[in-house]
């Protein structure tokens, strides 16, 4: 085979710094999109983007001349410099310093997008903590 294929989804999550609820809804689209426009100039084409005032969750194509820790780094160091530098949001921004990512399957993929569509309604039931400590479990990364 002369080409190279790709298709290597990722489902990432990331807290503000001791999840605090700095992104409202006033300020949460203009996030989001320069979000988007980090992962677009790092040619990772993203799904969507959805969150909670403590958290966001993304769904991208991973560039596979990328690794991931420096997509990461790229797109959290970026957003929270920009949003400091413009003065989003009045208080300190930054996000925590680590973040969960876990790889979709291309038949998932239609099931995680409405999973992160809907994250207010879930978050009217279940708290980030809750979330995150599903995600672990379901991924086997505790018991």
């Amino acid at each position: 085979m002369p080409h190279s294929y790709t298709t290597i989804w990722l489902h990432v999550i990331f807290s503000t710094k001791d999840r605090m609820p700095l992104i409202s809804p006033r300020v949460e689209k203009e996030i989001h999109d320069h979000l988007r426009e980090q992962l677009k100039e790092l040619e990772c084409p993203v799904r969507i983007i959805n969150g909670m005032p403590d958290h966001v969750h993304l769904l991208f194509l991973l560039n596979p001349n990328r690794a991931v820790t420096d997509v990461m780094k790229q797109i959290k160091g970026n957003t929270s410099h920009w949003i400091n530098q413009e003065n989003i949001i009045r208080d300190k921004f930054a996000w925590q310093t680590g973040y969960a990512v876990y790889s979709v399957s291309q038949s998932q993929v239609r099931r995680v997008f409405q999973y992160i569509q809907h994250q207010k309604e879930r978050h009217a039931k279940e708290t980030f903590v809750e979330e995150i400590q599903e995600f672990m479990r379901v991924h086997g990364m505790v018991d």
